[in-house]
This record gives structure tokens, sequence and C-alpha cells, in this order.
């Protein structure tokens, strides 16, 4: 069908680009063609930043993008600019910082106005067509941002200047020389990270703080590790029921497994439902840390259904992974997830009643007139209270589920956002390396190192650089900090689970890569763009641990790991000069810096270096790393290795044979699981 307009996004890959090709609009992506013609004209740049999956996105593009009368408005007075927050995530932190500095709060949409020379000077997030709730409609603000640049343009060059100086002040901090009375690396400040998370704990319905609710993965790991240090069961029990309310709760989809991007309730029964691949990245490494630790069986199901998920409705044939399925389809958020008492019955007939009842599907809808599965009571409580046999009444819901999988496949289908992303891949590949640990499964073993040689060729670029997004065979943009960490991170992991040396060399190549292309003066932390990026007005500097980890902190984790494999002690010191650089922040804000905190605890308490050798190792291998130790180091290689120094001496006694390293000191070889774990034990409470 030829549509009746159609603008410079038509040639983009992105599929949120794509979504704006045919907008009355007349959208640039990013590029020098849009920011010169700024410069010429002198125009004033409007600058519209989102993601395929984005639900208000979609709002403000059929309200305000699509009207014809307000595309006219925005072409005669402005360079208009469509980024994709994903495959731009440099340009969205700058922009995105600057509209909270105006307006104290952020989102997608993400409007934001800008000089002919690209600095910030007025934005918000979304703009209603029609004023309401106290914001100004969108044409409004359009009309108010040309008055403005005509009659007062010294005050919006003195704003863009402010504004400038104050991303980059607010991205000095790591210039700043640490205290050095600074008892950071104490038993008691970890314990103070605890107290602190502890106090925006939900103790009724687990997670932490009050809706919105998102998974908190990071402060969900290091309550696990905390209770492992220390056997508190509080930890443990916070961590568990946070794990169990979302497993339970709507954010979980029921019928085909994975989760939603956040809860909007305290329950976690109503989701904004997009699927992000890097949520399901990070909660799957979640439950099988988890799974490590108890051994439950209803961690393991989590697991299995995620995974099950992710590579049905998210995986490319060559074995990259997609980034996103949105929450709306046919023009409604959650359509293709929700239910209907009536639809439950005709599919399920006489199970029904018992089906609806365990999932809490109401006549009227538990949630908007309509249903979101969800459990309300454990599998056995319901089982004793109907007086029905709990492998029946198990059996009965799995059999209910897959009806309505079969059912819901026929559904339109949300869109899927089919550009694959290198750190959200790595994130990926190292959740199903947790997977395997918690599962044993070799099919999973076997997709992390398909995924790994995918990533490693598909993503490469000249000089042995990389890419950060790959789509219909072409890598574009280069990689950022979060790319290349992430990726340092999977291949760590992957040397683990396989025992495969050349794993640790890559990780070790691409470390190298980061230090000289992201360092600068002054700081151990590291920028997120590249030296040389030149269509960024600041160079920012990430620490804080959001719906994604911190690229510096992940980096961190790194340097240390791979300093103490490789004994490069320059390494070492440099990760625990970047958690000293933080200090208190870490301990007065552990939701904030919770991939910071889990690194401090392992500062704090000494990793266990953990050789396997000698022949037939892969059961032993396999017994070790099910076996839940969070601040370890492995290697187990089948063949002859030089140039790591931990394996110097250390070779089989005619069996598999397990040596244990901390702090310099190597304890006597032992000859199973079971005896490593006492070894560690009894150096832990030392």
């Amino acid at each position: 069908m030829k549509q009746p307009f159609s603008n410079r996004l038509a040639g983009e890959s992105s599929p949120y680009l794509l979504q704006h090709a045919h907008n009355p609009v007349d959208w640039y992506p990013w590029g020098t063609e849009a920011l010169e013609r700024a410069r010429q004209e002198d125009k004033p740049i409007l600058v519209s930043i989102g993601y395929a999956a984005c639900h208000w996105c979609h709002v403000m593009e059929r309200e305000s993008f699509e009207d014809e009368a307000t595309a006219r408005i925005m072409n005669e007075h402005f360079i208009n600019i469509k980024i994709d927050r994903e495959e731009r995530p440099d340009l969205d932190h700058i922009y995105m910082d600057a509209v909270q500095a105006m307006t104290g709060s952020g989102g997608w949409p993400l409007n934001v106005f800008l000089t002919p020379d690209t600095r910030p000077f007025y934005g918000g997030t979304y703009f209603p067509p029609k004023r309401a709730h106290n914001r100004p409609s969108w044409q409004e603000t359009l009309y108010g941002v040309i008055q403005a640049f005509r009659e007062r343009r010294h005050e919006i060059d003195a704003q863009a200047e402010n504004l400038t100086g104050h991303l980059k002040m607010s991205n000095s901090f790591g210039m700043q020389a640490p205290d050095e009375t600074n008892q950071l690396f104490s038993e008691q400040k970890v314990k103070d990270c605890f107290v602190q998370l502890m106090k925006t704990a939900d103790r009724q319905w687990g997670g932490f703080g009050k809706a919105p609710k998102f998974p908190q993965t990071f402060s969900i790991r290091f309550l696990l590790r905390y209770h492992y240090f220390t056997g508190d069961g509080e930890a443990l029990t916070q961590a568990l029921l946070s794990l169990e309310k979302m497993a339970a709760g709507g954010i979980y989809d029921q019928v085909g497994g994975g989760f939603a991007r956040y809860s909007t309730d305290t329950e976690w029964l109503a989701p904004h439902f997009e699927k992000m691949l890097y949520d399901n990245a990070l909660l799957v490494s979640a439950f099988s840390e988890a799974c490590q630790l108890t051994g439950q069986e209803w961690q393991l199901d989590v697991i299995e259904e995620t995974m099950a998920f992710v590579q049905r409705e998210l995986m490319h044939p060559a074995g990259g992974f997609y980034s996103a399925l949105d929450a709306d389809s046919e023009g409604v958020e959650g359509k293709f997830y929700t239910w209907s008492l009536e639809e439950i019955e005709k599919l399920l007939g006489a199970e029904a009643s018992l089906f609806s009842d365990f999932y809490d599907i109401k006549p009227g809808g538990n949630w908007e007139h309509t249903n979101i599965l969800w459990v309300k009571k454990p599998t056995g409580e319901f089982a004793a209270e109907r007086k029905t046999d709990p492998a029946r009444l198990k059996e009965l819901l799995k059999q209910g589920r897959s009806r309505l999988l079969e059912a819901r496949n026929k559904r339109v289908r949300p869109q899927l956002d089919d550009k694959i992303i290198l750190g959200w891949n790595a994130l990926m590949n190292t959740a199903i390396s947790n997977a395997f640990e918690a599962s044993g499964q070799p099919a999973y073993l076997q997709l992390a190192v398909r995924n790994m040689e995918f990533l490693l060729t598909a993503f490469a670029g000249a000089g042995g650089r990389y890419h950060h997004t790959w789509k219909n065979g072409k890598a574009r943009y280069p990689a950022f900090l979060d790319d290349l960490a992430f990726l340092i991170q999977a291949l760590l992991k992957l040397q683990e689970i396989t025992g495969d040396p050349d794993w640790l060399e890559k990780a070790r190549e691409i470390c190298r890569q980061v230090v000289d292309d992201f360092s600068g003066e002054g700081t151990p932390f590291f920028f997120y763009t590249p030296e040389g990026q030149e269509d960024v007005i600041v160079r920012k500097q990430e620490v804080y641990d959001g719906a994604l980890p911190s690229g510096n902190a992940v980096m961190a984790a790194n340097l240390y790991q791979v300093g103490i494999l490789l004994d490069v002690k320059d390494w070492v010191e440099r990760s625990r000069e970047m958690v000293l650089r933080l200090g208190n922040a870490i301990t007065r804000y552990p939701g904030s810096f919770g991939v910071w905190a889990m690194l401090l605890q392992e500062q704090v308490k000494g990793t266990n270096e953990i050789v396997l050798a000698g022949d037939n190792l892969l059961p032993t291998r396999a017994d070790i790393l099910k076996r839940y130790i969070p601040n370890k180091v492995f290697l187990s290689p089948e063949k002859q290795v030089t140039g790591i120094p931990l394996l110097d001496q250390k070779k089989g006694l005619g069996r598999p044979t397990i040596y244990l390293c901390r702090n310099n000191t190597c304890l006597a070889p032992v000859f199973s699981a079971d005896e490593l774990i006492s070894l560690i034990n009894r150096g832990q409470k030392q």
C-alpha cells in the first residue's frame, strides 16, 4: 500500500525509526545531514527519543506526529531528529540528564530542544495534543519555543551554556581524589549496605520501594550473597520472597514464560507489558543464583520457562537475540496477554473452573475489565484447600497453559524490535551460562557457545573493535562501554562453564581495548563513549546501576577477575580504586549501586581461586558449577595452557584434582566438590 507521506527514516533499520518513517513530520536520523542543515539555517533542533516497545511513544505519535497541522509547524520551524535510544544510548543519556536537570523528571518519549550546535535548552517527556493535567499541549510548546528562539535568543544561548556546563560538572565525580581515611573495605560497610537496602524492602510483596516496582535483580543478588557470607536469614527471606512474588505475579507471563519490564502496582499483578531482552537476562541470572543456593524446584521451572520464551520469541536463526516485544497489539496495551473468563471456559471446558480459580480469572476481570493470570496461592496450599492431588493439579494447570498458549499464538502479535544489541546479548549470554550452572542442561552450554561465536563474528569491525547493533547482516555504531564490559563478563563466565581458556584470552584482549579507548586523565572510571567520537557534546561517565548494570561497575568487576586470573596487579588496583572513589555512595544508596555493592562485598571477603586439573574433568566441573560460590574465579582447562600464573604447578594427581587458593596461599588439593565447599567454608569463618 502506498503511503501518503515518507521521510528520511525510511532508509533506517531501527524498528522504532521505521515506525515514524511515514509521519508527515520531516524526520531526520541523527547525523551530519541534519546537523549541518541546522547550522546553515540557524534553526533550533527538535530531538525526539524513544524505542520500539515504548507505549507512550506510540501514543504521542498517533496524537501529534501523525497530525498534519502539527507536522507543518515542526517542519517550518525546526530540524526534526528521531533517535532510537537503544541504538544511541550515549545521546539518550546526555539529553535525558539535561531534561531531568530542567524538569526534575525524565522518561520516554523524550523531547528536547537544542541550539543549532546541539546544546540542549528546553525539553520534557510526553506532551498531550491538548492542555491537560497541568501539561501544555505539544503545539503550545512548539509555539513557545519558536517565540523564545526568535525574540530571546540570548536567553536560549545562556540556558544552553548553563545546561552544558552542568552536564560537564556532574560528570567530574571521578576526577576527585578519594578520602585517604575512608574505611570502605570493611565488614561494617557491607553491613551498612544491607541495612540501608532493607529500609526500602517490601516485606509483604517482595521487591523494594513502592509502585511502580522494578525487579531490582542486583539488590536481590546482593542479599543472596549477604546471606551466604553471614548466614543472615532476613536477607535470604527477602531475596526469595521477591523472586517468588514476581514469578507468581502478572509481571511474569504465566502462559508463555518470560518477564515484562515492571509492575504498575505493589503486588506485581499489572505489568507494563513490554518484554525486554535485558530484563529477562538479568532475571534468569538472579533465579539461577537462587537455585544454586537453595535448590528449589520452582526456581528451576521459572528459569526453563523463561529460557524457552527467549529462544522461541527472541532468537535470530544465526544465534543472536532480538531486543524486545512491544507492550501493545492492535493499539491496546496488554491485549495479547490478557483473557476473559468466557475465553478460558471455551478453551478449557470442564477444567476451566479450577484453572480460573487458581489464576484469579474473574467474570468482570481482575484488571481493567479483563484478566491477567497470576498465582495468589502456592500450588500445594491451593491443592490442599481443594482436596485435590498436587501432582494432578500441576498437570492440569500445565495442560491448560499449553492450550492457552496455542490459542494466543493465533492472535495479532505485539511488534518485535528485531535489532540485535551487543551488550544486551552479552547479558543474555551470561544468563544462559548461569542457567547451565543451575540446571546442568548441556543445551544451555551449547547455546551460550553458539551465541558468543555469533557475537564475536557479527559485531567485529576494523582493528579488532566491535559495533553496538546488528541487523540484516550489517553492524552499526562503535560499541559503547556497556557493550564491551558486558561482553567481557560473558566471556569470563563462558570460560568457567566450558573450561576453555581461549575465552579468557579474548576477555583479556577486550579489557585492553577498554583501557586504551575509554580511559581518561585523572580518573579510574571509564567514559561511556570511545575516544575520538565527535558527535556528542560531553563524554559521560555512567556509574549508577539502573535497569541495566553500570558499565563502570561491570568493568570494575572484570578488571578485578581478570587481574586475579592473569596476575595483572594494575587492573586489580584500578578496580579497588573505582570502588573507593564512589565511597559511601555505595553504602548509603545500595539500591542504585547494587553491582558495586556486590563487588565491595567480594573485595572485603576475598576471592576463592579454584583450579580443577587432570583428565575427564566434565563431571567434577559440573558438580562445582552447580554450587553457589559467588566470590570465585575458576579454571579447569583440558589442554596444556601457558601464560596463566594461577595454573602453574597444578596437575591432576591420578584423578580430577581441585586446588583452592586465597590471598596468595594455596591449600592442599582435594578431589570432590563437597571437599572444596568444606575448605571454602572453613576459610570464610576464619
